[in-house]
C-alpha cells in the first residue's frame, strides 16, 4: 500500500462511506494517516449518569430504552433519540444525522456510550455518542463493572472491541463513517508496512533538539499509543510541525518583502512632540513607545511590517496619524512639505468617513490635502487648492477622475478609503506608508500590489482592536513585528459592567430607559447563530437580532425607534442602518457581533449583550468597547442565562481584567484554543491551536523558522520540508 493510493482502491466502501470521506476531504491513504484522533476515550473517564454536567466528555454504561427516529422540527435533520439508564439516573441521547443507529441498537440493549454532555433549555443530553454493545446483564452488574473500572481494573471486552492499550481513539466523524471504521482502516495501513519508507520532512537536528519523535514513530503513536505519554509525544510533534510550517511561510514572506527598498523617513523629534500636543489628551507611555518604535522602523532602508494591537479607545488612530504626519512632512529639495504619500485603509465606508473627519482635525493647521475614496464617492479637504495654513476648513465632493489625477501627481499626500485604495486605477506618485485598520489579515498577495515596478515598497502599519493572545499573534502574524497599546488615555471613565441574571432583566431595562430619556443610544447584541446541526435543531434559546428587535418594540421600548443589523444584510443596507444610528434617527440598534469592528457612535453609551456565555471574553470586551467613545458614563449589561458557576465566574473576569489582552489569554486557558475560532477563522487544526497555548513551543518553532530562512530562504536544502510548507499553507486563510 502506497501513501498516494486512493482510499477506494484499497478499502471496500459503500456509497455512504464514500460520501462521508469526501465530506471530510479524505481521498488518499496519506489523508487517512493524517486524520488524527481528536481524543482518546480512556476507562478513567467512566462516570455515573447522575454525576454528569454540561460540557463533560464522558463514558457511561447502561441500558437503552425509548429508541425512535425523527426529523428536526425546523431543520428536518434525520436523527435518532433514546434514553440511557444506570442505577444513578437517566439521560437523553441524540444522534444528529445518524437516524440509522436506532436500527443498530435495540430496546433493552446494554451499551457503553462515549460522547459530549450538552446542555439545552429542556435539560442535558449526550450528543452523537460513540456506542459499543456490551454483554447483556442486569444494570446492577454494570454498576459493579463501573466500580471495578474506576479502581483501575479493565472492564470485560468483547472481540469486536477497538480499544488499544492507550484508550479508544475517537476521530472526527460524519454521517456514514465511524471511529471504529477509522481504527480498522489505520490498522490495515500500518499492518501493510506502508510507513517503512516514509521520509521525515522535519530536519533531524530539530527533532533531536526538542526531543520530538520521527514522522514514522509519531504516526504510529498518535493512532495506536501504548500509553498516554506516547500519545502526548506524538501530538506534541505534530503541533510543533504545524506552527513551524506557518512560521516558515510567514518568515519567508517577511524576507521577500524586506528585499524591496523603501522611503527612508527622517525624524524631527521636536515637530513630533508639537504634533502630539494637538491631541485633546496626553499620549500614554505605550503610545509614545509605539510611535518611537514605528518611526525607528521607518528610518531604515527596507519597508516596515508592523502590527499595532490596542483596545478600543487606546489611541491607535493617534499613533497612525503621527506616523502619517512624519511621512508627509519630509522636505526634499527645500520644500515646506514633501511629496511622500500615505494611504489609510478602513474596513467600511462609515469608518473611512470617520477617519477622514478625524484627520481633518489633526491636519487642518497644515497646508496639505486629504482625500477620501469609497464606493459611494470621493471627497477632498480643504475645499480650496493648497493655500496658507488653516485655509479651506471645509471638505467638498469631487469626481473620482479628479481625485485619482491629484493622487497620481502627488497633490494629495493623505488618501483615506476602503479596499478601493488598492485597485489598479489608484496610482500613487510616492506611496511611503500604508495604514490598515482592522484588516490585520491583509495578505501577502495584496501587499505585493503596493510595490512599485522599481522595487520600492511602502512601510506597512496594520492595526487591530481585536485582543489576540501573544502566542497566536506570534504565529499567525509571524511576518509582522508586534507593538501593544496596553493602557488607556488618562481621565477616561471606566465602563460600568454588570452581569445580569434573568431575574434582574426588568430592573435593568428601567436603568437603560433612564439613559435613553437623557438622549443616549443603546446597542443590543444577540449571539451569532452558527450553522452547526446541533444549533439548528436545539436552538438552545439563542436570541436572534430580528426577533429581539420585534419583542423589544412590542413589550419594552415602544416609544423608541429600533433598527436591526446583521451579517446577512447587504453592504448597502448595513451602511444605511449604521448611518441612521450615527445620526440619531435610530435610538436602539439590535445587532449581531458585526458591530464589533470599528464603529464609532459617541452618543451610544449603553450596550446589552444577550447570551453572553456564548461569546469569548475577548469578543465581549471588544463589543463593550463600542460604548467608550465619549466623556459620558458608559454601561455594559451582560445578560447571561448560564446556571453554571464556572460560566458566571468566567464572565466576572470582565469586571476585573485590566485590558483585552489579559482577557484573551484567560479565554485561551478557560475555553480552549479550538473555541477561539481557530479552525474556522484561520484553517489551523485543533491540534495546531492547542499548540498555541504553549508559549515555549511557539517561540521555539519561530526561532527555528527564522534560523532556517536566514540560512536558506528558499529551503533548497530541504525539498521535503518546502513541499510540506506549501501544502500546509494552502489550508490556511491568510489572504
Amino acid at each position: 500500500m502506497e501513501l498516494s493510493d486512493r482510499i477506494e482502491t484499497k478499502f471496500r466502501l459503500d456509497i455512504n462511506q464514500k460520501r462521508a470521506l469526501h465530506k471530510l476531504k479524505l481521498f488518499s491513504v496519506s489523508d487517512l494517516l493524517f486524520h488524527f484522533p481528536v481524543r482518546y476515550s480512556d476507562i478513567s473517564e467512566v462516570k455515573r449518569i447522575a454525576e454528569l454536567t454540561a460540557g463533560d466528555m464522558a463514558t457511561v454504561y447502561g441500558k437503552i430504552s425509548n429508541l425512535r427516529t425523527k426529523k428536526g422540527f425546523r431543520s428536518k435533520i434525520p436523527m435518532a433519540e433514546g434514553t440511557i439508564e444506570d442505577l444513578s439516573g437517566k439521560m437523553k441521547i441524540i444522534w444528529f444525522n445518524q437516524a440509522y443507529l436506532a436500527k443498530m441498537i435495540h430496546e433493552g440493549d446494554t451499551v457503553k456510550l462515549t460522547g459530549k454532555v450538552t446542555g439545552s433549555k429542556s435539560g442535558t443530553y449526550l450528543a452523537n455518542p460513540e456506542f459499543e454493545k456490551m454483554p447483556n446483564m442486569p444494570i446492577d452488574a454494570h454498576n459493579s463493572l463501573f466500580q471495578k473500572s474506576t479502581e483501575g481494573l479493565s472492564p470485560a471486552r468483547n472481540a469486536d472491541n477497538i480499544a488499544s492499550a492507550g484508550g479508544y481513539p475517537v476521530y472526527a466523524e460524519t454521517r456514514g463513517i465511524t471511529s471504529k471504521w477509522f481504527y480498522h482502516a489505520i490498522e490495515k495501513i500500518l499492518r501493510e508496512k506502508t510507513l517503512d519508507n516514509i521520509a521525515d520532512y522535519i530536519p533531524a537536528d530539530i527533532l533531536k533538539k526538542y526531543s520530538l519523535p520521527t514522522l514514522k514513530t509519531a504516526l504510529v503513536w498518535i493512532h495506536k499509543p501504548k500509553n498516554a505519554d506516547d500519545a502526548e509525544s506524538a501530538r506534541k510533534r505534530f503541533a510543533f510541525e504545524e506552527v513551524f510550517c506557518i512560521q516558515l511561510e510567514r518568515q519567508h514572506d517577511k524576507f521577500e518583502y524586506r528585499k524591496n527598498k523603501s522611503f527612508k523617513i527622517n525624524i524631527d523629534e521636536k515637530s513630533v512632540a508639537e504634533f502630539l500636543q494637538r491631541f485633546p489628551f496626553t499620549a500614554t507611555n505605550s503610545q509614545t513607545k509605539s510611535i518611537d518604535t514605528i518611526l525607528s522602523d521607518m528610518g531604515k532602508n527596507f519597508p516596515m511590517s508592523r502590527l499595532l494591537e490596542g483596545d478600543v479607545g487606546s489611541g491607535k488612530t493617534a499613533v497612525a496619524a503621527t506616523a502619517s504626519y512624519v511621512t508627509v512632512k519630509q522636505r526634499p529639495n527645500g520644500q515646506s512639505f514633501g511629496n511622500l504619500q500615505v494611504a489609510y485603509m478602513a474596513p467600511t465606508e462609515i469608518l473611512a468617513a470617520q477617519h477622514f473627519e478625524s484627520f481633518i482635525q489633526y491636519f487642518r493647521h497644515l497646508p496639505i490635502n486629504i482625500g477620501l475614496i469609497t464606493g459611494s464617492g470621493c471627497r477632498k479637504f480643504p475645499a480650496k487648492t493648497i493655500g496658507p495654513a488653516g485655509s479651506g476648513v471645509k471638505w467638498t465632493d469631487i469626481s473620482r477622475a479628479q481625485l485619482l489625477k491629484w493622487v497620481a501627481n502627488g497633490e494629495i499626500p493623505i488618501l483615506i478609503g476602503t479596499h478601493a485604495l488598492i485597485q489598479k486605477t489608484v496610482k500613487f506618485k510616492n506611496l511611503a506608508l500604508v495604514v490598515i485598520d482592522e484588516q490585520h489579515r491583509f495578505g501577502t498577495a495584496q501587499r505585493r500590489k503596493l510595490v512599485r515596478k522599481d522595487g520600492v515598497a511602502p512601510h506597512l502599519l496594520s492595526m487591530t482592536a481585536t485582543p489576540i493572545p501573544r502566542t497566536l499573534a506570534l504565529t499567525i502574524y509571524g511576518d509582522l513585528d508586534l507593538s501593544l497599546l496596553d493602557e488607556m488615555p488618562a481621565g477616561r471613565k471606566q465602563i460600568v459592567t454588570e452581569i445580569i441574571t434573568p431575574n434582574k432583566r426588568v430592573e435593568t431595562y428601567e436603568k437603560i430607559r433612564e439613559e435613553l430619556k437623557n438622549g443616549r443610544q443603546l446597542y443590543i447584541i444577540c449571539p451569532r447563530i452558527f450553522e452547526a446541526d446541533l444549533e439548528k435543531e436545539m436552538a438552545l434559546n439563542v436570541k436572534s437580532a430580528v426577533e429581539e428587535a420585534k419583542r423589544l418594540k412590542k413589550e419594552v421600548f415602544r416609544e423608541y425607534e429600533i433598527g436591526v443589523l446583521h451579517s446577512k444584510m447587504s453592504k448597502e443596507k448595513k451602511e444605511e442602518v449604521m448611518q441612521d444610528f450615527t445620526e440619531g434617527k435610530i435610538h436602539i440598534l439590535c445587532a449581531t457581533s458585526v458591530v464589533e469592528v470599528g464603529v464609532n457612535v459617541p452618543n451610544a453609551t449603553v450596550i446589552v449583550i444577550e447570551g453572553a456565555e456564548r461569546f469569548g471574553l475577548a469578543q465581549l470586551h471588544q463589543l463593550r468597547g463600542r460604548v467608550i467613545r465619549s466623556t459620558h458614563q458608559a454601561y455594559c449589561y451582560v445578560f447571561a442565562d448560564a446556571k453554571s458557576e464556572k460560566t458566571i465566574s468566567r464572565l466576572k473576569a470582565l469586571k476585573t481584567a485590566k485590558n483585552g489582552f489579559e482577557l484573551a489569554e484567560l479565554d485561551l486557558t478557560l475555553r480552549g484554543a479550538g473555541e477561539l475560532g481557530g479552525t474556522k477563522q484561520w484553517g489551523i487544526t485543533d491540534l495546531g491551536m492547542e499548540a498555541i497555548k504553549n508559549l515555549k513551543m511557539v517561540e521555539a518553532a519561530r526561532a527555528e523558522a527564522v534560523r532556517l530562512i536566514e540560512q536558506d530562504p528558499e529551503l533548497s536544502n530541504y525539498p521535503l520540508l518546502k513541499q510540506k510548507v506549501k501544502s500546509k499553507v494552502e489550508e490556511f486563510h491568510f489572504e
